[in-house]
């Protein structure tokens, strides 16, 4: 038999071998790195048509020294991924699902990411911080966010969401924060707003959401809480309990509410309040003098009376105050007799 036709099995055989090498790496050319990140994160790479922001993402290396990823030190399993202000297009792949260890999972100031947040990561059961901002994400926000229990940071600002607030976003009950700002959100606040942390920081401003605010909401001693430049209407004074200790900054300012002012009870704790741009009326209450403010602005409603003195209100300009039914002493014009 021709030599050839004997050596033909065995050249077979290392054609096959070398072809499954490139294929899957070896656990030494891969260092630390698990293989079954590498090869989510090999997907991801793909499907973001290579970039050059992913440059450092060199296959049949280790991908705990890759850019924009880590590693936990202890179990090698990647725990973060970071994708922030590079030329990147296309959607988020559903490939994120596969990294199981993932805290922390950033797609940020990535004008053109589109499409919607994929469902695979309800697979995530260990993410923290959920970040997908400055994108062009659309849709919907999905109801399926809710299966993040271990959340603890949501933010889907300047997007292109639209619809209404899925309610079912309160079942995240170790959620701190919630950015929902900068979308073209509709609806209402959902009712079940109420039931999250009492502490947690909500945003929801530079929306269309509409209709009153939840009464539940006053639950909240919430340390920031901004509503402004939407189109909410009604009482807005159940947001404000004198028993409140950690609320620090309340911004509902450019929304239609009405009620009276003079007689809410401002926390202590309260150190920035922007209501202007409503149609707020009454007179603004003597205790506002105890608090200990840096910001404060009622102009562009209904107000009347006189400006109390005296406490941090002195620090003030006319800026703040103007544009009212009738305010009136420092700093705007004298009071009539």
């Amino acid at each position: 038999m021709n030599i050839q036709l004997k050596l033909l099995p065995y050249s077979l055989f290392l054609l096959l071998l070398s072809s499954a090498t490139l294929i899957s790496p070896s656990l030494g050319a891969l260092g630390k790195c698990n293989p079954s990140d590498y090869k989510a994160l090999m997907n991801i790479k793909k499907s973001l048509n290579n970039p050059y922001h992913l440059a450092s993402w060199v296959p049949n290396t280790d991908c705990c020294n890759w850019y924009v990823v880590e590693c936990d030190p202890n179990t090698n399993r990647i725990n973060q991924l970071t994708v922030f202000q590079g030329n990147i297009s296309g959607q988020i792949p559903s490939s994120v699902g596969d990294l199981p260890y993932l805290e922390t999972l950033v797609f940020r100031h990535l004008a053109n990411v589109t499409g919607s947040i994929p469902q695979s990561i309800t697979k995530l059961k260990h993410l923290k911080m959920l970040r997908l901002s400055w994108t062009n994400l659309s849709g919907p926000i999905p109801n399926f966010l809710n299966q993040l229990t271990t959340l603890t940071y949501l933010d889907l600002s300047f997007n292109q969401f639209s619809g209404s607030i899925p309610p079912n976003l309160s079942d995240l009950k170790n959620l701190g924060t919630l950015h929902l700002d900068r979308n073209k959100l509709t609806g209402s606040i959902p009712e079940s707003f109420g039931n999250f942390a009492a502490s947690i920081y909500l945003f929801l401003s530079h929306n269309q959401l509409s209709g009153p605010i939840p009464k539940s909401l006053g639950d909240l001693d919430s340390e920031v809480l901004d509503l402004s430049r939407n189109i909410l209407v009604g009482d807005a004074s159940t947001l404000f309990k004198p028993n409140h200790t950690v609320a620090r900054t309340i911004d509902l300012s450019r929304n239609q509410l009405e009620f009276d002012l003079t007689k809410v009870k401002f926390p202590k704790s309260l150190t920035s309040l922007d209501i202007s741009h409503n149609k707020i009326f009454g007179g603004i209450p003597e205790d506002i003098i105890g608090l200990d403010l840096q910001l404060l602005n009622v102009s562009y409603n209904r107000l009347c009376g006189q400006i109390p003195t005296g406490g941090k209100l002195r620090s003030f300009d006319n800026t703040s105050f103007f544009h009212n039914r009738c305010l009136c002493g420092p700093p705007l014009v004298g009071c009539k007799q």
